[in-house]
């Protein structure tokens, strides 16, 4: 568990504007508000709100959203009432505090009303202030993280399978692929534990051979990229044991067949130099027929940008490459997140639902009336049917 002070300097090491005064506040409040509570793993609870804070500043996010996860279980869980929020830490956070109490309420509530009925009261929460769906991302990321705590499988699995329909999704649509991709692969661990061993377990078994072949083709894409007047950081992304299960059921190929394992991220410093790095790599090597998807001309959805190609490389070895900007590579760990700028104050840049059609749609789509299946189903449209076949 971190202390007061490496949280804020973490802060600190990206918003030289926040105000540690509140921040340093709100982590007494909650220190003091959880001091006799213990999580179900028997240690102190008060970790769960600092891991949550922690998780938020690793997004790079404002001290309000950050102060926010440090309380948001103060309401629900403690003596600790929307007025005294109020009255210690402003409206913004306590209003913050109270989407966020809401949404755990809503969970509370499973057995009494459909997921999608959960899923609608959840869309329309975030939908008002975009960080609460922010702070309830990381503390559903840190329970994922320590689901083992429980010791009834059945509830394990619940959440698990929650977390797969509708927050994993929901960060997918926030362009937030790091904790998209943890999501997906804690919730895998939980659901389908026997088949996630089998991929850890063959990773294990090619991981040098692994790492040399990256070696030895990262150095020989930098050489060739450098010849060519293209200035490029190469690494390497290496799949999920979730990610690598999906590839097999869509692929219909068993695990021994599988190559493309360590997928290669190349990041210039220009559009410019995105597509001519694309021409570098098809004129020295055979590109794999349809796996070219341009998503800088036309991002996806969640206004995700990059190049994708698959090409025939060195070692004559299939390799998938992704080519962006700094500013993309960025976008594409952080999402929207990345959209906050720290100028000459703590004032956030503009996030309103116009900037997320996918939102606005949703919104939109549930005041028609629509059955909530219909909303439901609209965000799960990201998640291959396939994947759900594991289920129990």
């Amino acid at each position: 568990m971190i202390n007061s002070e490496q949280l804020l300097s973490k802060i600190k090491s990206y918003n030289k504007f926040s105000n540690i005064g509140p921040l340093n506040k709100a982590y007494n409040f909650a220190l003091e508000a959880h001091k006799n509570q213990k999580r179900v793993s028997g240690i102190p609870y008060i970790a769960h709100p600092i891991a949550v804070a922690n998780i938020l500043a690793e997004l790079k996010l404002d001290s309000a959203t950050i102060i926010t996860g440090l309380l948001h279980d103060t309401l629900e869980d403690t003596k600790a009432t929307y007025d005294i929020v109020l009255n210690e830490f402003g409206k913004e956070v306590a209003d913050l505090v109270d989407g966020v109490t809401k949404i755990s309420a809503l969970e509370e509530k499973i057995a009494d009303n459909s997921q999608a009925e959960n899923f609608r009261k959840l869309i329309l929460a975030t939908s008002k202030d975009i960080r609460v769906l922010f702070v309830k991302l990381a503390d559903r990321l840190h329970n994922m993280r320590t689901i083992d705590a429980f010791q009834s499988t059945l509830k394990k699995k619940r959440i698990a399978k929650e977390t797969m329909e509708i927050y994993a999704p929901l960060a997918d649509r926030m362009g937030m692929n790091t904790i998209r991709d943890e999501l997906e692969d804690l919730s895998f661990s939980v659901l389908n534990n026997e088949a996630r061993n089998l991929i850890v377990e063959r990773l294990k078994f090619i991981k040098n051979n692994r790492l040399d072949n990256f070696n030895v083709v990262s150095s020989e894409l930098a050489v060739l990229l450098k010849e060519n007047g293209v200035e490029a950081i190469i690494i390497g992304r290496e799949k999920t044991p979730f990610s690598i299960w999906r590839k097999i059921q869509n692929k219909k190929i068993s695990l021994e067949h599988l190559t493309d394992i360590i997928g290669f991220r190349v990041i210039v410093n220009s559009i410019n130099e995105c597509y001519k790095t694309v021409g570098v790599l098809h004129s020295k090597y055979s590109a794999i027929p349809f796996k070219f998807k341009d998503y800088v001309s036309t991002p996806k959805i969640n206004k995700y940008q990059s190049i994708h190609t698959a090409i025939i490389g060195p070692k004559k070895q299939r390799i998938e490459v992704q080519i962006r900007t700094h500013e993309m590579n960025d976008f594409a760990e952080r999402g929207i997140a990345s959209h906050w700028k720290y100028k000459i104050s703590e004032k956030l840049s503009e996030l309103s639902l116009k900037q997320y059609d996918w939102l606005r749609d949703l919104v939109e789509i549930m005041e028609t009336g629509n059955s909530p299946e219909h909303y439901y189903e609209f965000t799960k449209l990201n998640v291959p049917g396939k994947c759900f076949l594991f289920y129990s």
